[in-house]
């Protein structure tokens, strides 16, 4: 799996180990191997996994605030973002817990099952995101989640204090961020993808609607 990093730029600026790369490697076959009983990723990205899912993932570490002491990603799934940022954490020695939150049962349980083989500062919440009130965290992860309106309104609702919101942004994203400056005020900044030309990663605070 090394090979495929080598001269991936992300890689190379977080200067990632060898013990890394093979923790990744596992997550990557654990996942793929998972994927066979239970839906965690389109059969369709299987092949293209290290870029389309962990390279693409690893994009976020430079939103997240490491000076905080938990770190929130809401939907995981198979683990995406949240598993994929917890492994560079770990390498670089970060103590940050990561919250996992994914309403299917046997999502969370595969999420619980691979973050302890991994041994990983993990806490997996198997319950509904929009039925929760009064959460606090530094940053707050989604991908393949939500629209941005529906994220925005669910932070302004559930979350009682955050420090940042990191949303993986689709072909659709300018879209979506010019229709929520309609109806919402926050301070944001963009990052271009680097494995999709029409996807883009925004990073949002101070979210107050007009």
């Amino acid at each position: 799996m090394e090979s495929e990093f080598q001269n991936n730029p992300i890689f190379n600026q977080l200067n990632v180990s060898r013990e890394t790369y093979n923790i990744l490697s596992m997550f990557k076959e654990e996942v793929i191997r998972k994927n066979e009983e239970i839906n965690l990723i389109s059969k369709s990205t299987v092949d293209n996994f290290t870029e389309r899912h962990i390279i693409d993932c690893m994009q976020a570490f430079d939103f997240i605030d490491i000076n905080s002491k938990k770190c929130t990603d809401i939907g995981s799934g198979a683990g995406l973002p949240g598993l994929v940022l917890a492994i560079v954490l770990r390498e670089k020695k970060t103590k940050m817990k990561i919250n996992l939150y994914e309403k299917s049962y046997h999502k969370s349980k595969f999420l619980r099952q691979i973050s302890k083989k991994l041994n990983l500062d993990t806490e997996v919440h198997q319950k509904d995101i929009f039925k929760e009130r009064d959460l606090t965290t530094g940053t707050i992860t989604m991908r393949a989640f939500k629209p941005l309106p529906i994220i925005l309104d669910l932070i302004e609702k559930n979350f009682k204090s955050y420090n940042n919101l990191v949303v993986f942004m689709g072909k659709n994203g300018k879209q979506l961020v010019e229709e929520s400056i309609k109806k919402w005020e926050f301070e944001y900044k963009e990052k271009k993808s680097l494995t999709n030309k029409d996807s883009f990663l925004i990073n949002i605070k101070n979210i107050k609607k007009k």
